[in-house]
Order: C-alpha cells, then structure tokens, then sequence
C-alpha cells in the first residue's frame, strides 16, 4: 500500500518505520530540512512511560492561578491573552471538571505507556540507533511532605497497571543520584524504575535515516497544503516545494503527524482538531563536572523542571506557556531553569553558556493524543501528544500501522478517538 505520512517529527517518523515494517510503500512530508527538527529537537529528553498524565487536571485547575501568580512559577499566560489561548483553557477547564474523565483519561495513557515502552525496547533490539538513549529511571523529588503523600496515591496506581515503581527516602534519592549536592528542600521521591532517556532529535534523525535505507521516501522542505476527498476517501495531498511549486501526490492512506499544524488539513473534512501549542524552554549543555551531573532523569518539584543527563550532556527543560507561536526566549524562564538545576546539582556545567531552545507542544484540551481513523476511511491521525510525544511516539506509531493493516489495536483507543471533541 502507498501510504503518505505528513510530518517528520518523531511521531512521523516512528509511523513511517512500523508501515515500513510491515511492507508498506511509504513517503514522509516534512517542511523542515531535516526530521525532528520542531517540538521533537529539544525536548525534555524523558521517556516517561509511568508519568504519563492528562493535560486536563482538576488539581492543576486549584493551582494555576498561584502558578501564574508566582515570578517562578510553572504555569505562564502571555499577556494579553489571545482568543486561541482563552478558548484552549476554557475548555480545559470543561474537561477537568467531567466527573471521572481525568481518571480514565490517566489509566488510558499509562497503558498506551507501557505499549510504547515495549515497542521502543524491540526496536532498540532491532536497531544500532546512536542518540545518548537508556533506561536508568526517572526520579520525581519531593520537596515537601504534602508532595510525598501524592505520590504514595500514584504509586498505588502505577502498582494496579504494573508499572515498577518505589517510593524512596531522602537518604535513597542520594544513593540513587550521588551527584545532587544541592540545598534544595527534599522529603525524598517516587522513583519510576523503568523510564527511560534519550535526545529525540537525535533519534529521529537516525531512525530517518535508517528508514530511507530501509526504503522510505523523504521530502524535505514541502508544505502540506490541503487533502484532495471525495465523500469516502482521501484521493491525493496538495503540497508546495521549496521552490513555490505545486504538487499532487496520491496514495492509498494518509497519515497525519504534522502536531500542532494538523488541524487546518482535516479541518475542511469536517473534523476539528482543538491542538494548542504550549510553549516549553530548555537548556543543553556539555558537562564540565560529571559527577555532580544527574544519572538519568530528575524531576525537581520544587521549580517544575526536569534535568536529563544525555551522554556528557545536561539536558534541562521547563515551563507550561501558552503564548501561541511566539518564539522569544525571555531571560527570566532560563533564569529559573538554571536556578533549579544549580539547587540540586551545583556545578555540573557552566549553565551560562548553554544552547537555548523553545518549541510547542501539540497539546489537546482534555490531554490524550489523537490516534485513529480520521473523517475518510483512508485518512488516519497521529498527533496531539502534548508533552509526550517522544515519550508515546513507539507505541502510537505501533497501534496506527495495526488500524491501517485492519488489525484490532494493542491498546483500546477510546480516550485517544479523533472525534471526541464534538461529541
């Protein structure tokens, strides 16, 4: 079957390796020149597979406006306020307060979690991919007793889904992290023993590559214009090259991974897609001291941001705003990452001299990705991660090579329908 997959992030690109896979002839369309080279470049390294959670929390509802409030606080609003980002939280307010959805929507993520934890572990095994990746945990500190008593409630979750886990004692996260010396508050962590790490856009690099040997076509610098439908099926994707030309490319099935940038080509289909960019920041580093470096992942509570450790690198990343595409870098949110990462490991590197980055994440309003069929029986969407798109992408991809084969999918996709959002 020729199968188009629009956009090479790392959520195209794990799609267009499992249909290739499976025998499928297929091209990626990328408007950058090289794969994941958008929200997948400097991510927070994490591949959280027992963190996953909805956007749409009813206790992140009671803390927003201290958030907001507070100079380093996690949760930022560009003011004033455009109608996009208005019209996004109210509905996130909508779905937060839905009698039980959080809970279903969390159980529903953390399965797909656990799926994409064993596909990334096969293709580990199957690949020789270079992109500083492992699986040495994941670390969420606790800097007060009120934190501690959460995740004793998260861990017995994570226990009910089988995720390994423990909860851990100040003297314990040191053990487990030698290299945090920092002052900053700890009352100890809940440790999830099977997450993993790795540079994202390293890997969708290697993974584009050894896709291409493999077989898939790559095009590079074209924009995605519209999808040519009848009334069943999706017929041919318009798209502009690089040189302002235009160009019909037909297939057999299309999927759409373009994240933030999906909506507007299923849209004309009859199908809303309400994905938000939410702005996060981060700070990659060489590091000048190891031993004072984190071992794997560290999530600091106390700031809401995450130190990775990436080979002789330190990868630091934090911040939930809602900007719209506004790609400035304000000083005061690299501020508080280095003061986070300065709190726990005290002269790891010269955090001064870091490479700065800002990306958005292709959030929905409830929380799950939108993985399935889309408006025509041919049209299929993978996109919408959030914040977890390096984290799902193995799994997703798996689960939409299955729906497109007419298999029964892994995981029940419920939570993660294309339609929900006008029903």
């Amino acid at each position: 079957m020729r199968i188009v997959v629009v956009g090479g992030g790392v959520v195209g690109v794990t799609t267009a390796y499992e249909l290739n896979r499976r025998g499928h002839q297929v091209t990626v369309l990328e408007r950058h020149s090289i794969a994941g080279n958008e929200t997948s470049k400097g991510n927070a390294a994490q591949r959280s597979y027992g963190v996953v959670y909805p956007w749409a929390d009813p206790k992140m509802v009671l803390k927003a406006v201290p958030w907001l409030l507070k100079q380093d606080g996690p949760l930022k609003w560009r003011m004033p306020p455009s109608v996009e980002a208005v019209r996004f939280m109210m509905s996130t307010l909508r779905y937060a307060w839905a009698p039980g959805l959080f809970g279903l929507n969390r159980r529903a993520m953390l399965r797909l979690g656990i799926h994409s934890r064993e596909r990334f572990e096969a293709l580990e095994s199957e690949l020789d991919l270079t992109f500083d990746g492992d699986h040495q945990g994941l670390l969420h500190l606790a800097s007060t007793p009120e934190a501690l008593d959460g995740y004793r409630q998260t861990q017995a979750l994570l226990a009910e889904l089988g995720i390994a886990s423990r909860l851990l004692t100040p003297e314990q996260v040191r053990a487990a992290e030698p290299g945090m010396v920092g002052n900053g508050p700890l009352y100890g962590a809940l440790s999830y023993d099977t997450d993993g790490t790795g540079d994202c856009h390293q890997f969708s690099q290697a993974l584009a590559s050894e896709c291409e040997a493999r077989g898939v076509s790559f095009r590079y610098q074209v924009e995605a214009q519209s999808l040519v439908a009848n009334d069943h099926a999706v017929e041919a994707i318009n798209i502009t090259t690089e040189d302002g030309d235009g160009e019909l490319i037909e297939a057999d099935a299309f999927v759409i991974s373009a994240g933030c940038w999906s909506d507007h080509l299923v849209r004309p289909l009859g199908l809303a897609l309400p994905i938000y960019p939410v702005k996060g920041y981060s700070l990659t580093v060489p590091l000048s001291n190891p031993d004072h470096a984190p071992v794997s992942t560290v999530h600091d509570d106390n700031y809401k941001v995450v130190s990775t450790r990436l080979g002789n690198r330190l990868r630091a990343t934090g911040f939930v705003e809602l900007a719209d595409f506004n790609r400035d870098i304000p000083e005061a949110r690299l501020a508080t990452i280095r003061k986070s990462v300065n709190s726990r490991f005290p002269g790891c590197a010269n955090l001064e001299a870091a490479e700065t980055w800002t990306g958005f994440r292709p959030m929905t309003p409830d929380g799950p990705a939108i993985i399935g069929r889309g408006p025509r029986d041919n049209l299929f969407l993978n996109t919408g991660h959030g914040t977890f798109g390096w984290t799902l992408s193995a799994g997703s991809a798996d689960l939409i090579a299955q729906l497109i084969d007419g298999e029964a999918p892994s995981v029940c996709l419920d939570a993660f329908r294309p339609g929900r959002f006008s029903e």
